[in-house]
């Protein structure tokens, strides 16, 4: 697939890496695009395939276009691309806010929600924020299975990022769809008990796995 990536820090590289090794087309975002720093920074990533644009270009590019900007100034990078130009597209919203005094910026309604009414026409799912940019894209990395979590409001656009999903290692059995994009309020929320679970167990490569009751032949 031809995938756009808004954001050039570590998580966009990270999901960068792990879609050009499954064989994808994928653009990374930057109002820099010629800047030779960054250019130097993606030079791995280059030599593998990747091509660095601006976001409208990226966002023109795109049949799956991905949010990797930090969650308070997402929605303003969407609107310098234009709604018109994300209308009917597949957005995978993997940002969280966070304000100078480490709270979350959307509190209440989340961003993930936030971007859904701001661009009506185009199919925003929620996925990959409660995780570590490492264990995103080796989920085998980990001591056993875990849980990742989808919210949207299309069908359709949630199946598409879940081959996406499959492609970075992902099992079927890992993803469970918790409904609407309301929900991707519950995901950014966790944000706060993720760091907590860092700063007590010393590394950010965990996850955690939704665990089902026990049938009732093992309960007895």
């Amino acid at each position: 697939m031809r995938i756009g990536i808004l954001g050039t820090g570590n998580v966009g590289r990270a999901l960068a890496a792990g879609w050009l090794r499954a064989g994808h087309d994928v653009v990374l975002g930057s109002r820099r695009p010629g800047d030779e720093e960054l250019l130097t920074g993606l030079k791995e990533l280059l030599q593998a395939g990747l091509r660095v644009e601006d976001p409208a270009a990226t966002a023109a590019h795109a049949e799956v276009l991905v949010n990797a900007t930090p969650g308070t100034a997402s929605v303003a990078l969407l609107d310098s691309i234009g709604a018109p130009a994300l209308a009917g597209k597949v957005l995978l919203d993997v940002a969280v806010g966070f304000l100078e005094d480490e709270s979350l910026s959307h509190p209440v309604v989340s961003l993930g929600e936030e971007i859904q009414r701001a661009f009506p026409e185009t199919r925003v799912v929620k996925s990959l924020c409660t995780i570590d940019r490492e264990v995103m894209v080796a989920p085998q990395s980990l001591a056993g299975p875990s849980t990742l979590f989808l919210s949207g409001e299309d069908a359709e656009a949630k199946r598409v990022v879940g081959g996406l999903l499959s492609d970075l290692g992902w099992p079927a059995e890992a993803l469970l769809d918790l409904g609407g994009i309301a929900t991707a309020r519950g995901q950014e929320h966790f944000a706060l008990l993720f760091v907590g679970i860092a700063l007590s167990t010393g590394t950010f490569a965990f996850n955690i796995r939704v665990v089902p009751p026990a049938s009732p032949d093992v309960q007895g």
